[in-house]
């Protein structure tokens, strides 16, 4: 299993690290742009293939994930990033694992939407707004096309609070799993805070609004390293009136 790594500037501390699960048809090269943009703020990310098909896929990702998580090489806090399938599978999977935080981006739950793509055209449409992320996917010799239609290897999701802070982001468009089926699934997930995307497809990582989702991954992150609680890292002063 190849772990696909991006790290920070040279001369730069890291701030804490990564590991992310990618979704169905997705390779390393659906997130080299995400992966280059956190680096780029010292968060070292580590990419772990994710193969459904194989009846010991889960198993696999998930000793490869704690060899991450015990790799003491890689700083804390460490955060397990998951989209699509690999967001179902980091949710559950984090309760049991010595992850400091969470995040969750568009979510795939059994009886989503699969078969309802009739061409590659319209499972693009589905997953994505984003010109430069539409043309990265399109040109990947290795992007399973027909990823959505994989069916997922749970019959049924019932989320767990993993007992650390958990970051959900879902697209309010996304016509994969619909965001009412996703927010449903979240609701035993008090701690967590959920974010959707307006307008938002179902990549959410990689969509449109791309700038605007990682700046609030970026938020999570340094808010996770001041504490648990995640105190604002930017707020109004005490005993300001609304402007």
């Amino acid at each position: 299993m190849t772990v696909t790594s991006w790290d920070e500037p040279v001369g730069g501390t890291p701030r804490g690290t990564l590991v992310v699960l990618p979704g169905r048809g997705e390779t390393a090269a659906s997130y080299d742009r995400f992966g280059r943009r956190l680096s780029a703020d010292a968060w070292r990310v580590r990419l772990v293939p994710v193969d459904l098909g194989d009846p010991d896929g889960p198993d696999a990702v998930r000793e490869q994930v704690e060899k991450l998580l015990v790799d003491e090489s890689l700083p804390a806090p460490k955060v397990l990033v998951g989209s699509d399938s690999g967001a179902t599978l980091a949710a559950l999977l984090a309760p049991a694992l010595p992850v400091d935080g969470v995040v969750l981006a568009g979510i795939a739950l059994p009886g989503s939407a699969g078969g309802s793509w009739d061409s590659w055209e319209d499972e693009v449409d589905a997953r994505t707004a984003c010109p430069v992320h539409r043309r990265v996917i399109s040109e990947d010799s290795g992007f399973g096309r027909g990823g959505l239609d994989q069916p997922l290897p749970w019959s049924s999701v019932e989320l767990t609070s993993p007992g650390r802070p958990v970051l959900v982001l879902h697209g309010s468009a996304d016509p994969v799993t619909p965001v009412a089926d996703a927010l449903a699934a979240y609701d035993a997930l008090r701690e967590a805070r959920v974010r959707v995307v307006d307008g938002g497809r179902h990549d959410v990582l990689n969509d449109a609004s791309h700038r605007s989702v990682a700046a609030t991954v970026v938020l999570f992150l340094e808010s996770l390293r001041l504490g648990t609680d995640l105190p604002d890292v930017v707020r109004e002063p005490e005993g300001s009136v609304t402007r």
